[in-house]
């Protein structure tokens, strides 16, 4: 249930963000060709970049809901982490790749263009307004998951694993920082009347998309690759198995993230040598209750009970 509301959440903060983005893009390119500005059109391909990136998230949470099949029998939870990857590669490529080329470009110019400065300012104030709601929005929704898992802001973004909200708020945030680099760009030149502010602004926007494009993108790739559940989940988790009466102890523990809140839980536990079926059975019944209630994303688990006897000789050298 808190799993379907969180979906909602992150479905109602991607919309708004790609109503925002949507906007704001057309806005910044009619403004930049007119106004003749290279900050304002790296800022128009980084909002189109992150239009995109809206759809992918919305694919993601589309695709991800889908059922468990013979050919996926652990779900479709990680469509989230893939097309969470693709943003981040779609930031890079449309957003700081074209950036970079518009302020090379922008500053190795002659110079001779006429730039129309009020409706540079006019277009960079709509879109610092309209980023700003998105942010808010998503900052909105991040504050009330941390409250719910007890954490500060700050570390519960750093170590959420639902890429959704967690990309809206970085592209929303360096959207703003963005539009202030370009206001502050456009500023210099017509303070200064060198065009070459402009461009050295839009290289500023380039290695800020950069940045945030790497730093999604190494977070999405370790979920991809298969990342364990977090600290104190394993060690909960290995508490829960041994403290059952009948595990004697705990060998190998594997963990794995299935979704955002889905995990894999994988054990090898020895259990005393005069164990019956029932009572491993009852055993493996109470420990998946147990780990499932105290541990809410353990999604999968897969016990591996051998007697102690049997563990000692398997162990032993040849």
């Amino acid at each position: 249930m808190a799993d379907s509301e969180n979906r909602g959440e992150s479905r109602r903060t991607v919309l708004v963000a790609l109503a925002a983005n949507a906007a704001i893009a057309l806005a910044k390119l009619a403004g930049g060709l007119a106004a003749g500005s290279s900050a304002m059109l790296s800022e128009a391909a980084h909002s189109a970049a992150d239009t995109t990136n809206q759809v992918f998230l919305l694919v993601s949470l589309q695709f991800s809901e889908r059922k468990p099949d013979v050919e996926h029998p652990f779900g479709y939870g990680k469509e989230r982490f893939f097309w969470s990857f693709m943003a981040a590669v779609t930031i890079f490529v449309s957003g700081a790749v074209f950036s970079a080329f518009q302020g090379i470009e922008r500053i190795t110019a002659s110079g001779g263009e006429k730039e129309s400065f009020g409706i540079a300012y006019a277009v960079l104030g709509f879109a610092l307004v309209a980023e700003c709601v998105s942010l808010a929005r998503a900052i909105r929704q991040t504050r009330q998951e941390a409250k719910e898992a007890e954490r500060g802001h700050v570390e519960f973004v750093r170590r959420s694993r639902d890429p959704t909200t967690k990309t809206v708020l970085f592209e929303d945030t360096a959207a703003v920082a963005g539009v202030v680099l370009a206001l502050a760009g456009v500023a210099a030149a017509q303070v200064t009347g060198n065009p070459a502010w402009d461009g050295v602004a839009s290289l500023a926007i380039a290695v800020l998309l950069a940045g945030v494009a790497i730093g999604l993108g190494h977070q999405t790739y370790e979920l991809l690759i298969g990342q364990a559940a977090e600290p104190e989940e394993r060690r909960a988790i290995e508490r829960i198995l041994r403290g059952h009466p009948i595990v004697e102890d705990v060998g190998s523990l594997f963990t794995m993230v299935l979704a955002p809140e889905q995990l894999l839980v994988a054990a090898h536990i020895d259990v005393p040598d005069g164990c019956s079926g029932d009572d491993v059975e009852r055993m493996t019944s109470e420990l998946e209750e147990e780990l499932r209630r105290e541990v809410p994303a353990v999604w999968r688990v897969f016990l591996d009970p051998t007697p102690r006897e049997r563990a000692r000789t398997e162990a032993a050298p040849a």
